[in-house]
């Protein structure tokens, strides 16, 4: 089986998201299973950095080509490998797309995406490549199956290729004016209601749902979730006519690139059988974020967008309560000025006890993972979530709100059983109940020793997730 994965951004070439983490991590998966995977993405600046860092090179593949759109910019095609592996990655290169600092940070972000999906396709066909399925994920790639389905419709290349479309986020949807068909060379029938258009506009992920010949997200309960009004984004009708072919894949975490025993951005290794380079972790992160050393204090950690969805306004309501309750707090992110402001203030009201970054920092977010007790995720909704992951992979417990993969990867510590501690309800008062019932267990030792065990025994490799993409490329394969 031969497979394309379409991303905007694959770890560690270039990564904003969760989406970059599986973008680089599920090709190596699939590799293994015998599938022979190809990757496209940008040729984002941060790209041409980050393999300058890791010492990669690449090739020009097809020199300057036009891709039929209304705009006098081409493309080039480049090729280079995922980093330890002879995983070929194709590179759509264009100045004017793909020359900002930031992954998204092109002027007009519609015509971004449009001519990358344009040239994903131009290059597969001008190469004179097949592939059985294109895989292609969130709302930048939204309307390649919509290409397929009409421009490419009888082109060769494409004959029997299949789509898989991966919902990551369906709070992004791609909204863009009307004008943007024309730009895109789109048959102007698309424009409808059983089509692109979403009240007036163009919606990219609305294309990718419909023209697709199967729909996946990243857990079965968002699969779930997305098809009702509260979580839906309005497009949960549109989402219930496909739900013959809506399927929740639970993401996965590169083992090998998060493993305590060998992970070279933690200073101290440490396994399930022996957590001494964990309580050491716990030190040196306390010395970095200017805390007070103290392996006996547990330390709360958070690192995330500092967003709505992400339960940041339960967390602002409780914080200086848990703060008085003997307690550490540890927070890395960026977002909202008014939580950034808010958090910031929190680290001066507590020195000693609670340390802020406003920024992004992977190194230091791996550190949190490995250094701290207990992991926060209370998200308004999470469509699978990766910290709870790294978390239970570094003995980190997570407290979490039941939603999403959040749900289908956390379960209730009772003394035995289970992995972490959570809620349902989203209100602070139930947040602040599940953080004292962790911290009770915390100061339980022979519980925490076993609550630490489930956590790192929990198994979220990306061998599992694959085998279900597998099933589903298969359910693609023979659609009509």
């Amino acid at each position: 089986m031969k497979v394309a994965i379409v991303s905007f951004e694959v770890y560690p070439l270039a990564k904003v998201g969760g989406l970059a983490d599986v973008a680089g991590a599920l090709p190596k998966a699939l590799k293994k299973k015998g599938v022979d995977v190809s990757v496209f993405m940008p040729f984002h600046k941060k790209v041409r950095e980050n393999m300058k860092r890791l010492g990669l090179t690449s090739e020009m593949v097809l020199d300057e080509f036009d891709l039929g759109l209304a705009t006098n910019e081409k493309a080039s095609l480049h090729k280079t490998n995922l980093p330890g592996t002879d995983i070929p990655v194709y590179l759509v290169a264009n100045d004017l797309y793909f020359s900002s600092e930031d992954v998204y940070g092109a002027p007009d972000g519609g015509e971004q995406a449009i001519f990358f999906t344009k040239g994903v396709l131009e290059s597969i066909k001008r190469m004179g490549a097949h592939f059985d399925v294109i895989h292609a994920n969130d709302w930048q790639t939204g309307l390649l199956p919509v290409y397929l389905k009409t421009v490419y419709q009888d082109e060769p290349a494409f004959s029997g290729t299949k789509t898989l479309y991966t919902i990551h986020n369906l709070g992004y949807q791609g909204l863009f004016d009307k004008s943007y068909i024309n730009f895109a060379k789109l048959p102007e029938y698309v424009f409808n209601v059983d089509g692109i258009e979403f009240y007036g506009q163009i919606n990219f992920m609305k294309g990718g749902i419909l023209f697709s010949n199967i729909v996946s997200t990243v857990s079965p309960t968002y699969a779930e979730e997305i098809k009702t009004s509260d979580y839906g984004e309005k497009l949960e009708g549109v989402l219930q006519s496909r739900s013959d072919v809506l399927y929740g894949v639970l993401n996965g975490i590169d083992y090998e690139e998060n493993d305590p025993a060998s992970d070279k951005r933690i200073t101290y290794h440490y396994t399930v059988d022996d957590l001494e380079g964990k309580r050491k972790n716990k030190e040196e992160l306390q010395k970095e974020m200017g805390l007070e050393i103290d392996r006996n204090v547990a330390i709360i950690g958070l690192v995330s967008r500092l967003v709505d969805q992400k339960g940041l306004d339960l967390v602002n309501d409780i914080v200086r309560y848990v703060m008085n309750c003997d307690t550490q707090f540890v927070l890395l992110g960026t977002g909202d000025p008014k939580y950034e402001k808010s958090f910031s203030k929190l680290a001066e009201e507590f020195p000693g006890k609670a340390g802020v970054k406003i920024g992004f920092d992977i190194t230091l977010a791996q550190r949190i993972y490995a250094g701290v007790d207990f992991f926060l995720m209370p998200s308004r909704y999470e469509p699978c979530g990766l910290g709870q992951m790294y978390s239970l992979r570094y003995g980190t417990i997570p407290i979490v709100r039941y939603t999403g993969g959040l749900t289908d990867t956390i379960s209730e510590f009772d003394g035995n059983k289970g992995n972490g501690f959570g809620f349902k309800n989203y209100d602070s008062a139930y947040l602040g109940r599940a953080i004292l019932k962790a911290l009770y267990y915390y100061h339980r030792p022979e519980d925490m020793k076993k609550l630490i065990h489930n956590a790192m025994t929990t198994d979220l490799s990306w061998e599992r997730s694959a085998d279900e993409y597998l099933k589903i490329y298969d359910l693609a394969l023979r659609s009509h």
